[in-house]
């Protein structure tokens, strides 16, 4: 017959098992991961295109995520544009 286990763990305790219980998944996961990739060596890459060492290798620089900052006409011609989509939205559903 197995033994009940205790009820009587503090909070702390019982904190420190997860803890470990997280830390033994997260090996198993990376060892998963590693075999994986061992398996299928052109998923360690990018999203697209070539695998990060050979990017690296052949000098190509990731792209930034940054837009070019708008000057105050483009800001102005963006703010009179949505202005008159709103409008006739709001025109349109007032019909509806």
């Amino acid at each position: 017959m197995e033994e009940p286990l205790p009820t009587s763990l503090s909070r702390n305790e019982l904190n420190g098992l997860a803890r470990v219980g997280a830390q033994a998944r997260l090996a198993e996961i990376d060892r998963e991961r590693q075999s994986i990739l061992r398996a299928f060596p052109d998923l360690s890459g990018g999203r697209r295109g070539r695998p990060a060492k050979k990017r690296a290798a052949a000098g190509v620089r990731a792209r930034r995520g940054r837009r070019r900052a708008m000057s105050a006409a483009e800001r102005r011609a963006v703010s009179i544009r949505m202005k008159k989509y709103w409008a006739g939205r709001r025109k349109a559903k007032a019909k509806g």
